[in-house]
């Protein structure tokens, strides 16, 4: 993982500086990039809500080999962790390898390491082109995420994103406030609850909301039929001064835990972060800069390698808080004061 962050680094100049902990200080206000819009505290909010948090060390106990795998949205996983739709790569990430290459490491290390990768969609039309090609080519195995256009655009790209095989379709709702879209004549928007549940009746696949950060939208979520949702701040680069996902996580887990799954990302960078929001009340955790960096400075080995990474910190930090499977992670992992 050194030659890969050391490899990113020079691909990514000038638009991720790789840092040692990626918590968005040193990137603050640089969108396009891969930093927080304006001050980025949203993007700095979601990594410190996660640091903050400390574990219950428990050894007396049987777990010695624990199960990272999980069944999420119809889809077995290796371990409860996704990688987010990210794209973009040419004014994102530098621009040193292309989005086909990008999207097929991310897609492509996921499905070697069981799991599963997010594609994104935006403007030009080749970031969601790439990511439906990808997808056919492995046989379904990835989430597109369509951002929420007016109806003519949406309905076509959801019938694409289908058509590509993928058994889950998600929408990047916390797209909604883009406003240099609807500049470009590309308008993105809100939706009501009756709208969204015309796009999941016209949607023949499990059908997912990104960008839910409060209970009373998670039961919107509920209401309008959707089988999950992603408590997200899109990575803090929509909306400034919001709380990390990890401090919005519990209350919406208590809402409608058991109705709908419950994904959520949001600085998340290590197999212990994972754990950490398995017990704040998630099913399983999208991966967003991270997987990024990996991708474009290892392509799909590299993307691997951090996944390993990851699954080798999160069984360390199982065996050491009692947990022998993801069903028995619960708030009981969590240290709190008297």
């Amino acid at each position: 993982m050194k030659e890969v962050r050391k490899r990113a680094r020079e691909l990514m100049e000038g638009y991720c500086k790789v840092c040692p902990v990626c918590n968005g200080k040193a990137c603050a206000g640089e969108v396009p990039g891969m930093g927080g819009l304006g001050t980025g505290s949203s993007f700095i909010n979601n990594v410190a809500a996660l640091s903050g948090l400390r574990f219950n060390m428990r050894l007396l106990h049987g777990a010695e080999q624990p199960d990272t795998s999980t069944t999420v949205l119809g889809l077995k996983l290796a371990m409860p962790v996704l990688a987010a739709p990210i794209g973009g790569v040419s004014f994102n990430m530098g621009g040193k390898i292309t989005e086909q290459e990008y999207v097929d490491a991310v897609l492509g290390g996921c499905v070697d390491k069981g799991v599963v990768g997010g594609v994104g969609d935006g403007v030009p039309p080749f970031i969601l082109d790439a990511g439906l090609g990808a997808i056919k080519a492995l046989s379904g195995a990835g989430i597109p995420f369509i951002k929420p256009w007016e109806d003519k655009e949406l309905f076509e790209k959801l019938d694409r994103a289908v058509a590509a095989g993928a058994s889950v379709v998600g929408m990047d709702i916390d797209a909604a406030g883009l406003v240099i879209l609807r500049l470009m004549g590309r308008p993105v928007g809100p939706k009501t609850v009756d709208k969204l549940k015309d796009i999941i009746a016209h949607v023949p696949a499990k059908f997912i909301i990104k960008g839910i950060m409060t209970p009373d939208d998670a039961k919107r979520a509920v209401d309008a039929g959707a089988a999950g949702i992603v408590v997200s701040n899109h990575g803090g680069r929509v909306l400034d001064h919001t709380p990390g996902t990890a401090e919005a996580l519990p209350a919406i887990a208590r809402a409608v835990k058991g109705q709908i799954a419950i994904l959520t990302d949001g600085g998340v960078r290590t197999g212990g972060d994972v754990l950490k929001m398995l017990a704040l009340g998630a099913d399983a955790v999208l991966i967003g800069r991270p997987v990024s960096i990996a991708a474009i400075g290892g392509q799909r080995e590299g993307v691997g390698k951090y996944l390993d990474q990851v699954k080798s910190e999160l069984v360390q930090a199982m065996i050491l808080t009692g947990c022998a499977t993801v069903a028995d992670v619960d708030g009981r992992v969590l240290f709190q004061s008297a």
